[in-house]
């Protein structure tokens, strides 16, 4: 062998050694990589595990180590579990419209609502609550008090499981359904079907046609309002510095309305006509305040639709972050009522129809819902926002706007409506009026160049997925009996075990 072949094969030991190990390495990233990838959908119910975790650990601290203690310590943690289905279920309703009109990105959404649920909850949550559902089971008529307590925690467990499950199916539900399902079930497990009050249950059972249609109908209005008096004119610009700061008043005063009938009973007492002056003077001060910033952000817009979008953005972010407070501050009694009145039972030995809710009980709430929100809400909020109808800030707006007045409306008539049916109701009453102000437009149009869009051709145009008005309808409908049958089964379970 030559020198020079000696030379050219000399290299080659070497380059091969760290092609070898460049294999390796490559194949170590590899594994690196998928055990990521593994490991990802671990952590959020990883950080719920240890939520509950530490709530567990807290509550025997504060209450200390005994037999009832446990009981409630127990308590505690399925509060925790309910508190974080709330929030990964229901808070999507309120920041889900301003995600899809993007008018708020999705880590932008978490963090306002996380922070507007938790001061709802700490600043504005009432001090007492009912027991069992506002009368829906009358506390006489389950005279034993540990019957009572099995009674409470098979309502939480079956409606946190319930939430939990359509939550993974995507469905937005009423968690307050969902505790009332559950206190059936177990009632009627526990004392037969004639402790149920079955007149306030077939209000419940009508609020799933009253709850989505008001808010539908109001949110349709309220777009075909906007469209007629500032879409649709030939000086749009001119016209939304006209009425932009109206509707911006409007939703100030419908929003303090709000507030101050369902967010700030905590703080002082409020009846209809004062916090109907409270929404009238901040609706004015609203308008004034809104009239200098809409001529402001209007200075150099084209004269097109899409310029308007702008001027909605930041009034759809308000309301959304005023949506998430009051919803904090009336839906935490959905996953701590429960628990408060197990606390006051086992602590007191006797069943009141009302209850107190101490501070360490409310703080489980609202810390639950928000980290709920944080850890599982993104599905639901895409779903609201951005897989039922398309939405942008002026649908959006009109959605969440429709939201506070259907409450208040459904408060002073004393119908019972569902925050959750109002809200998605909004957003499938946005979509239907879309399609059929598109439809009229095209006939319209096609009239007129003669030319008819085929019957085939209209339907591929639908505006509105079919499919989530089935799921959520069902979803809606089941809720209750749901509830009350899993509630039934677990209470069953439950007093068996307590027997032995």
């Amino acid at each position: 062998m030559t020198n020079t072949d000696e030379r050219l094969r000399a290299p080659t030991g070497p380059r091969n050694q760290w092609k070898t190990l460049d294999k390796d390495l490559g194949r170590i990233v590899s594994i690196e990589m998928a055990a990521a990838r593994l490991s990802r959908p671990l952590v959020a119910p990883g950080l719920a595990l240890l939520f509950v975790v530490v709530v567990a650990i807290a509550a025997l601290a504060l209450i200390g180590a005994s037999g009832s203690s446990l009981i409630i310590v127990g308590a505690a943690v399925i509060a925790a579990y309910m508190a974080l289905n709330i929030g990964a279920n229901d808070v999507a309703n309120n920041m889900g419209p301003a995600v899809g009109a993007k008018a708020l990105t999705m880590g932008s959404a978490l963090i306002i609502a996380a922070i507007c649920e938790t001061a709802g909850a700490l600043i504005a949550g009432g001090d007492v609550v009912t027991t069992i559902s506002s009368g829906i089971v009358s506390p006489e008529v389950v005279a034993d008090s540990s019957t009572f307590v099995w009674l409470m925690l098979s309502a939480l467990i079956a409606a946190a499981l319930w939430i939990n499950i359509a939550t993974l199916f995507g469905a937005p539900v009423s968690t307050t359904h969902s505790v009332v399902g559950g206190v059936v079930g177990a009632g009627i497990m526990a004392a037969g079907f004639g402790v149920v009050d079955w007149g306030k249950m077939s209000g419940i059972a009508a609020s799933w046609v009253i709850s989505p249609v008001l808010g539908g109908v109001i949110a349709a209005a309220m777009l075909a309002f906007i469209k007629a008096k500032i879409a649709y004119v030939d000086d749009k610009i001119a016209a939304a510095r006209r009425w932009v700061p109206v509707l911006i008043g409007v939703m100030g005063g419908v929003f303090a309305t709000y507030l101050a009938m369902k967010g700030l009973r905590r703080i002082f007492p409020v009846d209809a006509g004062t916090a109907l002056w409270i929404g009238f003077a901040v609706g004015i001060a609203s308008w004034l305040a809104a009239r200098p910033l809409i001529a402001y952000q209007s200075k150099g817009l084209e004269n097109r639709k899409k310029s308007l979008r702008a001027l909605f953005a930041l009034p759809l972010v308000i309301s959304a972050a005023l949506l998430s407070f009051a919803h904090g501050a009336n839906d935490v009694a959905n996953a701590v009522g429960p628990l408060a009145a197990v606390v006051h039972t086992v602590q007191a030995g006797d069943i009141s129809a009302q209850v107190a809710i101490p501070s360490w009980v409310m703080i489980i709430g609202a810390l639950g819902i928000s980290l709920g929100l944080m850890l599982f809400g993104p599905k639901l909020i895409t779903m609201v926002g951005d897989q039922i109808t398309k939405l942008n800030p002026m649908r959006a707006y009109c959605v969440a706007l429709s939201a506070a007045v259907t409450v208040i409306i459904a408060s002073w008539l004393g119908l019972p409506v569902s925050s959750t049916h109002i809200a998605v109701g909004g957003i499938f009453g946005v979509g239907f009026f879309r399609e059929w102000h598109a439809e009229k437009r095209a006939r319209m149009l096609g009239l007129q160049k003669g030319k008819v869009v085929p019957a085939d051709e209209r339907r591929r145009r639908k505006l509105v997925r079919r499919s989530h008005a089935v799921t959520v309808a069902a979803a809606w409908v089941i809720t209750v009996p749901f509830s009350a049958i899993l509630s039934a089964g677990v209470f069953f379970v439950m007093s068996q075990f307590a027997l032995n």
